[in-house]
């Protein structure tokens, strides 16, 4: 089944570093989750708790998307959290640039796991532009007992240099991963 929704306004660009049911951590202004919300998913967007314009940016864009029933919380990577302690049952968590710079990677990871943990079944659909070649989450995986299976932008058209319309400057390697705990066997 095709999502048709049309034209998805969001506002200011995310000045908030890294920066469902569907969630959408790091949200920025939340492009994916709106995007998913669109599509009738249940969404969650977060981003930072010490960063109250990124979760102003979020709900700007739920309000510019008349999206009145998206959540929007504070959740910052790596910190347990009221917030992240009492989140409901997720499926898939989406991150957009997550991994962004390499002393944040655990951090990240970090809350992933503990996400999958209270869902087992659950997965970590992310993007990310390849900033360098010596960064790598491979050992982290590891170490929190993940998987990655990366899934080839041409698989569903996503390789294009200007992908819907954009004009992102010059060349950029984006890759795209489902992550998920080793244990798990989705076959």
């Amino acid at each position: 089944m095709a999502c048709m929704f049309g034209r998805v306004p969001w506002s200011l660009l995310s000045t908030c570093g890294f920066t469902e049911e569907s969630y959408l951590i790091g949200a920025g202004v939340s492009l994916p989750g709106i995007v998913a919300a669109k599509c009738g998913a249940e969404v969650i967007l977060s981003d930072s708790e010490e960063l109250p314009q990124c979760l102003e940016n979020c709900w700007q864009s739920c309000r510019m998307n008349n999206l009145h029933g998206v959540r929007v919380l504070g959740l910052t990577w790596g910190q347990i959290s009221p917030n992240l302690l009492f989140l409901p049952p997720v499926d898939i968590i989406l991150g957009s640039d997550v991994f962004f710079e390499p002393e944040d990677f655990e951090d990240v990871i970090t809350t992933v796991y503990y996400l999958m943990e209270r869902n087992p079944c659950a997965q970590f659909w992310t993007t990310y532009q390849v900033r360098s070649g010596d960064w790598s989450i491979e050992a982290l995986l590891y170490k929190w007992e993940l998987k990655a299976i990366h899934v080839p932008l041409w698989s569903f058209s996503a390789d294009k240099e200007q992908l819907a319309g954009s004009s992102f400057p010059g060349r950029h390697t984006v890759e795209m991963m489902i992550i998920s705990p080793a244990r798990v066997n989705y076959s």
